[in-house]
């Protein structure tokens, strides 16, 4: 319909009647109501669409919309509607209109098909498609009209359809938004008021035309150069081949081949839009995608873009509550622009924080959430906008310029802003380039609430994982221990691999490394209940074969899906000796000090923790002084589609390379083993020098269960401590020596006490006895007799502890040793 043109009322007439077309005439014709969504099903079906197509609304909802089109065929040239060569022949729906139902066309269409309806034989279609953009499930509004109900019912037409095509109306005349915005939803009932406000907002902005239905209420649908416009550039070319063929000058209106500049301004917008989609969000770093979002807009857009995000955002905590105020402070994280180098650096720097002031646009967008468009900033906004900025004038680089401020949203919070401004000599935004730029935020709002989330979830992940992980001390009795763990690259921050070591009787150190099947929250969490086991079985001393049992055990009773593969080491600094049990892990591996060979240890497999019901075996094998022991998860050495032998060959050799530092002994396995593609598993890498303890450095008793044997201790102890030139400690390690004897005698059985002084990197002292007990601090009074001694122990010891044994247990306490 023409601008201009008397429209027929009908007041009687809801909103729920079907839409209808309107021509010049005042003549009404019913449309078809089509929505597709974004996987090509009908989401809507009108009353008009089932009397058109002839099926009803059951039937086609969630069905395929090109399947809902059968075709019959190409119309007859006797069918043509004398409408002087605007319609062509045609087969089928016409590839615009396959493409708009495929999703392959991303700017309004329009046309004319055939199509084969029960009960009605041929049908002759014209039909009207544009897209939807935005976060909605809606991706294509069809209209289509019965091209013989306009020839039959319309007075007047004389077969000129092309005057049927809807006329193009500018946003600027377009009354009734709201009224539209609301009513919308009772003729599309499958959209919510909000959705509808877009879809209006959009067709109003980019200047889409409209269609009008009863109570003079519009409806968007496509541009009239969906038909009519085609068939005049169709006929220009025609005269332009006709006059070349004849050798004669073109004709006047042949000679512009241009496309209508409404659809061309259209579809570069879309054509903008989905270009700026397919550069951002490549990856769910937070740091990336804000420069991706900066350098899709400079310079096609804009000339300068300013990112701004809120503090939680940046500091990757939860989703920000509440609205923004003038305290809340933002964030410059990105700042991309087409001027001179360094120009804005100085006086705009990334990294700064500022509140912003009620009166500014950039509080107006980001408190109500919608773009704010300033077509030149005058010299007294840039004024105000410069007073937020103490000693720095900024007007220099605003002031002239068209600004638009659009917010970065996700679920209807505000995460940020971008500051868009063009130069002064270039075009100002407008209308349309508000409505780009707020499509583009929305998109690059949802990406970067994306990245935030992952950031989020990772530092979350993370920091769950690091509890989980020991801290192990880099030197323990006898034996100094490098670490690292690696995530899996795709399965995220959290696993199942685990290392650990705990400290034992008699200045032994057991060593784990664990590895549970899967990975996850599950499997972390299954991690962490079994490293707590073996840290509570370690510590009660028993044989490695004993402890997976005992662990076996426990995981059968947690559930039938906790399976993890274990490998269990106490090293014994003083006998030089490894004692190993294994349950399903991968072996270790021995780089002897002595030649620099590496050995892959061959001890019994073991079936995984979980199993049930499989005995576990325990080795021991000599060690000298420098030589160094490698556990690994099989993360390290398993590649998928590769044999696990290969791996294994390449941590042995990697773990024999000299190496300056433990540090840098890991650090060379992890380049060897982790360079080669494929790893998607968890990797925990626990590397132990075996330094021993010499002979020399150890001292130990067999004392009685007389009382008299506490001033025996005490005796003995400060004479070695003299003999090792260690006489500084002798006082204080007599009288806690003394103390741990007197508590013997007095609570142990008759297989007699054992008294041990080991001097490595700290002086430990050690007393065992058959009692299983453990000794606790008691609250001793003035006029107690007993229970001071353990409190003396605790104020002058450097640490001290018990644990249970075997055959009893053992309390100890160490000293520092005085500096040489």
């Amino acid at each position: 319909m023409d601008r201009g043109t008397e429209r027929e009322t009908h007041p009687g007439r809801g909103a729920g009647d079907d839409v209808v077309l309107e021509h010049t005439a005042a003549g009404r014709v019913p449309l078809a109501v089509v929505l597709v969504d974004r996987a090509g099903l009908v989401s809507h079906w009108s009353r008009g669409a089932r009397r058109l197509f002839g099926v009803t609304k059951e039937e086609a909802i969630g069905q395929t919309a090109v399947d809902l089109l059968p075709v019959s065929g190409a119309l007859p040239d006797d069918e043509d509607t004398g409408s002087q060569g605007v319609f062509a022949h045609y087969d089928g729906l016409g590839p615009d209109l396959e493409s708009s139902l495929d999703g392959r066309l991303s700017y309004p269409a329009a046309g004319r098909a055939r199509l084969t309806v029960p009960e009605r034989d041929r049908v002759d279609v014209l039909w009207w498609a544009y897209p939807l953009v935005g976060p909605g499930q809606e991706r294509l509004l069809v209209l289509a009209a019965d091209a013989g109900g306009l020839r039959q019912d319309l007075p007047g037409t004389d077969g000129a359809f092309e005057r049927i095509a809807p006329g193009f109306a500018l946003h600027t005349d377009f009354p009734g938004a709201d009224e539209l915005a609301r009513r919308l939803p009772e003729i599309l009932p499958s959209m919510s008021v909000g959705e509808s406000a877009r879809i209006v907002g959009q067709v109003l902005e980019l200047g889409y035309p409209v269609l009008e239905f009863s109570q003079n209420e519009r409806v968007p649908v496509t541009p009239d150069w969906g038909v009519a416009r085609r068939a005049e550039r169709r006929a220009r070319r025609e005269r332009a081949a006709l006059a070349a063929a004849e050798g004669l000058p073109l004709p006047d209106d042949a000679a512009d081949e241009g496309e209508d500049l409404e659809y061309v301004a259209v579809r570069e917008r879309l054509e903008f839009l989905n270009e700026v989609s397919g550069r951002i969000g490549t990856s769910l770093d937070l740091a990336q995608t804000i420069i991706e979002v900066s350098k899709a807009v400079v310079p096609k857009f804009t000339d300068v873009a300013g990112t701004y995000l809120r503090e939680q955002v940046v500091a990757g905590e939860g989703f920000p509550d509440g609205v923004p105020d003038t305290t809340t402070m933002w964030h410059r994280v990105a700042l991309e622009h087409t001027d001179e180098p360094g120009r804005w650096d100085d006086v705009v720097p990334v990294g700064e924080a500022m509140p912003f002031p009620a009166h500014t646009p950039f509080f107006q967008c980001m408190t109500s959430g919608d773009p704010v468009l300033v077509p030149r900033i005058s010299e007294q906004m840039g004024h105000m906008i410069a007073s937020q900025f103490e000693k720095r004038d900024i007007r220099p680089l605003i002031t002239g310029r068209s600004m638009l401020v659009v917010p970065l949203k996700a679920r209807n919070v505000v995460l940020g802003f971008m500051i868009l401004l063009r130069h002064p000599e270039r075009v100002e935004f407008n209308d349309m380039d508000r409505v780009t730029g707020a499509e583009l935020a929305a998109r690059a709002g949802l990406v970067l609430d994306n990245a935030r989330m992952y950031t989020y979830q990772e530092s979350v992940a993370e920091t769950l994982q690091d509890s989980m992980l020991p801290h192990i001390p880099p030197r323990m009795a006898g034996c100094d221990i490098a670490t690292r763990y690696l995530p899996g690259t795709l399965l995220g921050r959290v696993g199942g691999d685990w290392f650990d070591s705990v400290k034992l009787p008699g200045a032994r150190t057991a060593l784990v490394v664990g590895d549970v099947m899967g990975h996850g929250l599950n499997s972390a969490a299954m991690m962490g209940q079994l490293r707590t086991a073996v840290q509570t079985m370690a510590a009660m001393d028993l044989p490695p074969a004993q402890l997976l049992r005992n662990l076996d055990d426990l995981a059968q009773r947690l559930g039938d899906s906790y399976l993890a593969t274990c490998l269990y080491v106490v090293y014994d600094p003083i006998a030089g000796e490894l004692h190993l049990a294994n349950a399903g892990h991968i072996p270790p591996v021995i780089v002897h000090a002595g030649d620099g060979r590496s050995e892959l240890l061959d001890l019994p497999t073991g079936a995984p923790i979980g199993v049930g019901g499989v005995p576990f075996e325990a080795i021991r094998v000599r060690v000298e002084p420098g030589d160094r022991l490698v556990m690994c998860t099989d993360g390290l050495v398993e590649v998928r589609g590769e044999d696990i032998g290969v791996g294994l060959a390449t941590l042995s050799e990697s773990a024999a390379h000299p190496a300056a530092s433990m540090d840098d002994a890991c650090d060379t396995i992890i380049r060897s083993l982790n360079t080669r593609g494929g790893r998607k598993d968890d990797v925990a890498l626990l590397m132990a020098r075996l330094n021993g303890i010499e002979p020399d450095d150890v001292a130990e008793w067999r004392l009685t269960f007389d009382p008299a044997e506490a001033g025996r201790a005490r005796a003995a102890v400060g004479e070695q401590l003299h003999e090792w030139g260690l006489a500084r400690l002798a006082d204080t390690t007599a009288l806690l020596a003394g103390e741990l004897v007197t508590n013997a005698v007095r609570h142990s059985g008759s297989r007699g006490i054992t008294l041990r002084l080991v001097r490595g990197d700290t002086l430990l002292c050690e007393v065992d006895d058959d009692d299983p007990t453990l000794p606790s601090l008691l609250a001793a009074g003035p006029d107690a007799e007993f229970g001071r001694g353990l409190h003396v122990v605790g104020v002058l010891a450097r640490e001290w502890g018990a644990s249970r044994t075997t055959t009893g247990k053992t309390v100890w306490f160490e000293l520092t040793l005085p500096r040489r």
